[in-house]
């Protein structure tokens, strides 16, 4: 499976366009913050300064964990494909939330270890019941998670929008995204666990027990795919080869939280250029996220202690996308409007 090569979107003399778009709407220099940075980010990432946004669509990938057999969550597994039935009846947070936003809402079955059937508004994308038990052997096999992979990217490659938001569902996710975030940052496993769907501290010092024990085992284990196919999960690379093929075609990327930015984590090592079309919703209340996104040198639209996952983060801040666009198309100059620059207040 051939990796997508990323460009990156660094470009001076377009830089220096929009900084004169931006500079010359009718305020004082910087009054919009980050939505000036993201306004400039969306321009290099679109190649203009004629900003548009078409189609915005998340995809939310779900797939069980094998891992799960070490009682690593507050939760049973059935709870996944419950969910599942949940987003297909529009009654989870993240249906409300793309509703509210007007975004096209994708729900994939990447791995979820229940027989759904043929069903309306399900992308079946199964790769297997779930992984394996990381604890014991690796999740999934390399061909299993490149197949994995290429499904993510075969899947954005059927997408007619610019935009895209990632989110997953997964009983044990947190577990894999903490061991992934461990082995490619080195950062310690303590800082990388939390209470993923409600664990008490006795569950996350056992989850961070079982993370531990499975890193000494896979001791050997370095490379991001091997990485990836040795602790994550069929939603987690799925989204990885989702993300790549998203940067190369030029798409805005909207990052979830934890388990969202795990997948990127592993993209990012592959091809490190694919940051630079990313637009990170939000840090996460789960411990290690912060941490995670200042290794990506992330810095977070907003910050609202959410920590369910779902791409919530990604629709809640989808409207500022719009603002960072909207204010580049309508939002007078100093020239049409007449007003003197030294007018406009300090």
């Amino acid at each position: 499976m051939p990796i997508p090569h990323i460009t990156s979107t660094a470009n001076p003399t377009l830089v220096s366009a929009l900084e004169h778009a931006i500079n010359s709407k009718t305020k004082p220099l910087g009054s919009l913050g980050m939505l000036e940075t993201l306004a400039r980010q969306i321009g290099l990432i679109q190649q203009s300064t004629q900003l548009a946004l078409r189609q915005p669509a998340i995809i939310v990938f779900a797939a069980d964990h094998g891992v799960v057999a070490e009682g690593i969550s507050a939760y049973p597994q059935s709870v996944t494909w419950q969910m599942v039935e949940n987003f297909l009846g529009n009654g989870a947070a993240i249906n409300v939330f793309a509703r509210q936003s007007d975004c096209a809402l994708y729900i994939v079955d990447a791995g979820v270890n229940h027989d759904f059937g043929p069903r309306d508004g399900l992308l079946d994308r199964k790769q297997g019941p779930g992984t394996r038990n990381f604890a014991k052997e690796p999740a999934m096999s390399e061909e299993q998670c490149l197949a994995a992979m290429q499904a993510g990217m075969d899947l954005v490659a059927t997408l007619d929008g610019n935009v895209l938001g990632f989110g997953e569902m997964g009983i044990g996710n947190t577990t894999a995204a903490a061991a992934l975030m461990h082995k490619l940052t080195r950062t310690p496993v303590a800082d990388c666990v939390g209470a993923g769907t409600g664990l008490s501290k006795e569950g996350i010092l056992h989850k961070q027990q079982v993370i531990e024990v499975a890193v000494a085992h896979h001791a050997a284990v370095n490379a991001p795919l091997d990485v990836l196919a040795t602790f994550g999960g069929f939603e987690i690379a799925m989204m990885a080869g989702a993300m790549l093929k998203a940067a190369e075609r030029r798409m805005i990327l909207l990052i979830d939280g934890f388990i969202v930015s795990s997948a990127l984590l592993v993209a990012a090592r592959l091809q490190p250029a694919i940051l630079d079309y990313c637009v990170f919703s939000h840090c996460s209340d789960e411990n290690g996220h912060r941490q995670l996104l200042a290794s990506l040198g992330a810095r977070p639209l907003l910050q609202l202690d959410l920590r369910l996952g779902e791409g919530t983060g990604s629709a809640l801040a989808l409207p500022l996308l719009h603002a960072a666009v909207n204010f580049m198309r309508e939002m007078a100059t100093f020239a049409s409007a007449q007003v003197s620059e030294k007018s406009t207040p300090d």
